[in-house]
């Protein structure tokens, strides 16, 4: 069972969100915040597996909360509900440790798809949200590249790119013609080796390092 925490400071949001993810079998939602201290409190005391977070909230803000959450030994993942019109808030959200973005104009779904996405430990990233905030923000040719880079095998390599694509095991297994056990093992060698908590985080570094180029 997939546990789920709802942070929003809009009753109907959660409302509707509720609704949508309590008709699955496989998910609960196990509690609710209207801002980030309570989404941060609500956590430690629920400990659920997934948060769904709002980013504009009164008084501390999902981000803050995001960092908060994914600072704790063994905390959930966060799955970032956005507008789409606030770019500035979408990175600083990767930067934070969110592993997903979710708009809040998305089918239900895709709601349930996202929560059990990021509940698997994967990275929800959408094209249209992760194109465009890497390409608005993305640093290619970081200092650290060189040394980062030269620690992967050729292999590792063509995994990077493939997940700065955004493709799941499945479609890096069969896209290089490997097993999916293989696969989860190139995505855990290639996030130590970048010293990466997740894959969110990978796919900034890969455009960071240059690996991949914006639009490319």
């Amino acid at each position: 069972m997939i546990r789920v925490l709802l942070a929003d400071d809009h009753r109907l949001v959660r409302t509707g969100f509720r609704v949508i993810l309590g008709m699955e079998d496989d998910i609960e939602v196990v509690g609710e915040a209207e801002n980030g201290t309570e989404a941060v409190e609500a956590t430690a005391r629920h400990c659920p597996d997934v948060v769904l977070m709002d980013v504009e909230m009164p008084g501390m803000d999902g981000l803050e909360a995001t960092r908060r959450i994914v600072a704790a030994d063994d905390g959930p993942s966060v799955l970032i509900l956005t507008t789409f019109d606030r770019d500035d808030y979408l990175f600083a959200a990767l930067e934070a440790g969110a592993s997903g973005f979710l708009l809040k104009n998305s089918s239900p779904e895709s709601l349930v798809e996202a929560v059990r996405v990021v509940a698997r430990g994967d990275a929800l990233l959408a094209p249209e949200i992760t194109r465009r905030v890497i390409s608005a923000f993305a640093r290619p040719g970081a200092p650290r590249a060189a040394a980062l880079l030269g620690e992967l095998t050729p292999r590792e390599h063509e995994v990077l790119v493939e997940l700065a694509g955004g493709a799941t095991n499945a479609e890096i297994a069969a896209a290089l013609h490997l097993g999916e056990t293989t696969v989860k093992t190139h995505v855990s060698r290639v996030l130590t080796k970048l010293g990466a908590r997740d894959r969110t985080q990978a796919v900034v570094f890969a455009y960071e390092l240059g690996v991949v180029r914006p639009g490319g």
